[in-house]
């Protein structure tokens, strides 16, 4: 039998928290001091997240941090499932919801860089059905009309949320209401060619490359890389990404007997009192969508983001060039690029975007602590990541808190972790 495997099957019938992942100390522990970081002032984290535990605001937390390529800290708090009272591992497997763009983007980058895949090439060079993109124009007092698009949406505009292609849930037009609400929703009712030729039959919601809006450009992407390499993007990501990591938890759908460590809700919403809904029951899917489809605990993602800050390399496993590295996770919104629908996300003020990831522009405006060139990005069900190089500094936030607490915890968690760097 698989080591890891009897582990967690004598951790369950034992009731005890199960094993952490063997592959967690591949990135080496060390005193908080050591690395310019407070003991001290990190321990201010777990009364503030115990706090909205026991306050019903939130059912559980998996916090890690490194800097300086040393594990400094690594804890788990309140309840895998609170209506079952199960407590909190440290390897809870989370829907990481939009945390599986950056993963996207890394796959299609790899291709970039063997010449398979270009930045400037038009989606329809991969995908031919949305070759002939049109454009919405809504005119007061007519109804809605097209025009031809001045460019077509290219695989740059995918990754960096300029081709068009918005989620449903954005707005509630009659454009908006023709598209799928967002990525699992389409994965879950179309397949991927029913789902390219839905975004065929529709317009675009603007002429691509003139504004930033937050859509479906990742999971035509994952389509793309399909088409590219006659594979399905949870085999390629696997194959090319997960396992040279080590991200022995990360995958589309948690494998047989994994489904019991993936945290849940809380029933009902702490804002409102209703039912909340998030994807933390995995369903059958109709495609792999690289925009919200994948799982991973904190220590997985943790290995991801620690290779993005070593600029594309870990442990011996060498995944993207520094220079593609650079390029992702520069600011790619020049003047030309509408970005006021940055501001619908309270933790971005003062963020541009680079290939799926926000990147602040300075030290100031944005409202949250952090360092000019810092990048991050989060998923709707709660679990968030930041890369701070300046600092040497990768956190990850894993909770299932979907809604507008979600918001709240991207901001309190940095200035937790932030405020207890003292060199």
């Amino acid at each position: 039998m698989n080591l890891y495997i009897h582990l967690a099957l004598v951790a369950a019938v034992l009731g005890a928290v199960s094993t952490p992942p063997l592959h967690a100390q591949q990135i080496p522990p060390a005193k908080p001091e050591a690395v310019g970081m407070s003991s001290q002032r990190l321990q201010r984290i777990a009364p503030i997240l115990r706090a909205d535990i026991e306050n019903g605001r939130m059912p559980g937390a998996v916090v890690a941090i490194a800097r300086k390529g040393k594990l400094v800290y690594y804890e788990a708090f309140g309840f895998l499932n609170k209506s079952a009272g199960t407590p909190m591992p440290k390897d809870a497997i989370f829907p990481i919801a939009s945390m599986t763009k950056p993963l996207t983007t890394v796959g299609a980058l790899m291709l970039v860089e063997e010449g398979r895949l270009l930045l400037n090439d038009p989606v329809g060079g991969y995908l031919p059905e949305l070759g002939k993109m049109s454009v919405a124009v809504t005119r007061p007092g007519t109804a809605m009309g097209t025009e031809a698009a001045r460019q077509q949406p290219t695989v740059q505009d995918l990754m960096r949320h300029t081709a068009g292609v918005t989620y449903g849930n954005r707005g509630t037009s009659e454009l908006y209401r023709m598209y799928p609400r967002g990525s699992w929703d389409a994965a879950v009712s179309l397949t991927g060619p029913e789902f390219i030729e839905k975004l065929a039959s529709l317009p675009l919601h603007y002429q691509p490359g003139t504004a930033w809006d937050y859509g479906f450009g990742l999971d035509v992407l994952g389509l793309a890389i399909e088409a590219v390499t006659k594979q399905p993007l949870s085999r390629f990501l696997s194959e090319r990404l997960f396992a040279p990591l080590g991200m022995v938890d990360t995958e589309f759908v948690p494998t047989a007997g994994k489904g019991r460590r993936v945290a849940r809700v809380l029933p009902p919403a702490p804002e409102t009192g209703s039912r909340q809904v998030a994807g933390d029951r995995p369903q059958p899917r109709k495609f792999d969508c690289g925009g919200a489809c994948a799982f991973s605990t904190a220590t997985d993602y943790l290995r991801f983001a620690q290779m993005l800050l070593n600029r594309g390399t870990l442990d011996g496993a060498r995944i993207l060039g520094r220079k593609t590295v650079e390029f992702m996770t520069a600011d790619q919104l020049g003047p030309e690029v509408n970005i006021d629908r940055l501001r619908d996300y309270p933790n971005i003020n003062g963020y541009g975007f680079g290939l799926s990831v926000a990147v602040r522009r300075g030290y100031g405006i944005a409202g949250t602590l952090g360092s000019p060139g810092d990048y991050h990005w989060g998923g709707a069900n709660g679990t968030y990541f930041w890369v701070d190089p300046k600092e040497e500094l990768v956190v990850v936030f894993m909770a299932a808190t979907p809604g507008p607490a979600r918001f709240h915890y991207r901001q309190v968690i940095t200035s937790l972790v932030l405020q207890a760097i003292v060199d």
